[in-house]
C-alpha cells in the first residue's frame, strides 16, 4: 500500500482550536458483510481527507489455478469471483472458451442462459437492495429483499442443485435441461416481483432519511466514471448509457427489447435508482424470452477432451456489477497457457477514494454500499 502523508496539525478554519488529523480502519470486515475489504481513512474530525483501499485478504491466485486446470474445470472457479452473479460469471468464461474453440451453442440453451442470467441479476440486485437498506438503518428492506430473492434461489436449486455457487453453465450449453415446472415458476416470479419492486421504492425512494443519506453524496462524474473503467450501475448512474447487452450484444440479446436506465448526477441515489429500474428491465427481458424457448438439445457438439486451436480470444459480458471479461490463450493443449479475468468490482472500487473525500465517515458507508462491491471479485 502506498504510504499516506504524515499527520499534520492545523487550525480549524472557524476557530483558533488546533485539530489533528488521524487514521482509522474501516474493516477488514467479516465475509458475511461486504467481504474482507479494509479502508484506511485519514480524517480531520469526522471529515474524510483520504481513503486507501487495502486488498488481498482473500486472494487465491485464481488465474494461475485456471492455467493448471482443463477448460471445463475452470467454470467452477468463476463461481467464486462475483458469487452473487455466479451464473453470469460461469457464462462469461463459457463464451470465451466457445469462441476459442468455435463451438456453436444450441438455440434452446441460449434462451435458457438469458433467462437464468437475468434471474441471477435480479437475485443479486435484491440482495443489494436489502443490504444497502440495512447499511443505512432500514432493516425492513433487508427482510423484503431476501423474501423475494428466496423464490429465485429456490428455482436455481431445482434447476442445478445449488443455491449460491451454481456451476450450471457448460462449454457449449448447459449442464441440465430445465424442469417441467420451470416456465410457470418463472412467470410467477415475474408477476410477483412487479408490484413488489414498487413496494420497495415506496419504502426508500422518497424516505427523507434515505434521501439525506444518498442524494448528492459521493458524486462521480461521467468523465471520471469512464476514466476509472467503471461499469454497470456505477457507470450508468453517472449518466453514461452503456450496457454490453445492447452496445456489444452477446448470445441472443439483440432479439429483445429493453431500456438502459441512467442517472443524471452520479450520486448514491442515482446508483440506487438505476438498479431499481434494471430489475424491471430484467423482468421485461425474461418475459420476452420465456415465451420463445424452442425445443431441442441444451448442449452443442463438444469434444470429450477439449483442445482449442492455437490462438487467443477476449470475451465480455454484463454482470450485475458491470463489464466482466475473460482473456484466454491456447497453445493447442488441454489447458489454457494464459487466463486473465477482467472483473467489474476491481474497476468500480477504484473510484471510491475519490468520491469519498470531503464527506463524513457515515457517508463512506453509503458510498461503498452504492458501489456494491463483492470482494472476491477484486481479490482473484
Amino acid at each position: 500500500m502506498e504510504e499516506m502523508q504524515p499527520l499534520n496539525t492545523k487550525p480549524s478554519p472557524d476557530t483558533s482550536l488546533k485539530t489533528e488529523e488521524y487514521f482509522i480502519n474501516m474493516g477488514p470486515q467479516h465475509p458475511s458483510t461486504h467481504g474482507v475489504l479494509r479502508l484506511v481513512m485519514k480524517l480531520d474530525g469526522e471529515t474524510v481527507l483520504e481513503v486507501k483501499p487495502v486488498m488481498g485478504y482473500i486472494h487465491r491466485s485464481m488465474e494461475k489455478m485456471a492455467e493448471r486446470d482443463v477448460y471445463a474445470q475452470i467454470i467452477h472457479l468463476t463461481d467464486r469471483q462475483d458469487y452473487l452473479s455466479a451464473m453470469l460469471t460461469n457464462w462469461c468464461f463459457c463464451l470465451a472458451a466457445e469462441k476459442l474453440s468455435n463451438i456453436q451453442v444450441p438455440e434452446r440453451a441460449e434462451y435458457i442462459r438469458v433467462i437464468i442470467g437475468e434471474l441471477n441479476r435480479l437475485s443479486s440486485h435484491l440482495l443489494w437492495y436489502g443490504a444497502y437498506g440495512m447499511d443505512l438503518g432500514a432493516v425492513t428492506a433487508f427482510f423484503w429483499g431476501f423474501r423475494e430473492r428466496e423464490d429465485i434461489v429456490d428455482l436455481f436449486e431445482t434447476v442445478c442443485g445449488q443455491r449460491l455457487t451454481y456451476n450450471y453453465m457448460r462449454i457449449g450449453g448447459l449442464a441440465h435441461d430445465i424442469t417441467e415446472d420451470f416456465v410457470p415458476r418463472v412467470k410467477g416470479i415475474c408477476e410477483m416481483l412487479k408490484p413488489r419492486i414498487d413496494e420497495y421504492e415506496s419504502l426508500l425512494t422518497k424516505n427523507i432519511i434515505f434521501l439525506e443519506r444518498t442524494q448528492g453524496i459521493g458524486v462521480l462524474s461521467a468523465e471520471k466514471a469512464v476514466s476509472y473503467g467503471t461499469g454497470g450501475p456505477v457507470l450508468r448512474g453517472s449518466g453514461v448509457k452503456f450496457d454490453l447487452r445492447r452496445d456489444d450484444p452477446y448470445s441472443i440479446y439483440d432479439r429483445f427489447q429493453f431500456d438502459v436506465p441512467t442517472g443524471s448526477r452520479g450520486d448514491c441515489l442515482d446508483r440506487y435508482k438505476v438498479r431499481m429500474e434494471e430489475m424491471r428491465q430484467s423482468i421485461r427481458i425474461i418475459e420476452q424470452a420465456i415465451d420463445q424457448i424452442p425445443e431441442g438439445p441444451i448442449l452443442g457438439k463438444v469434444p470429450r477432451v477439449l483442445r482449442p486451436p492455437v490462438g487467443e480470444v477476449y470475451s465480455r459480458l454484463e454482470t450485475a456489477r458491470g463489464d466482466m471479461g475473460v482473456y484466454l490463450v491456447s497453445d493447442g493443449g488441454t489447458k489454457p497457457t494464459r487466463c486473465k479475468f477482467r472483473t467489474a468490482c476491481f474497476s468500480n472500487l477504484s473510484c471510491v477514494p475519490e468520491i469519498s473525500v470531503g464527506w463524513k465517515v457515515a457517508d463512506v458507508v453509503s458510498i461503498l454500499g452504492s458501489v456494491d462491491i463483492v470482494v472476491p471479485d477484486i481479490d482473484r
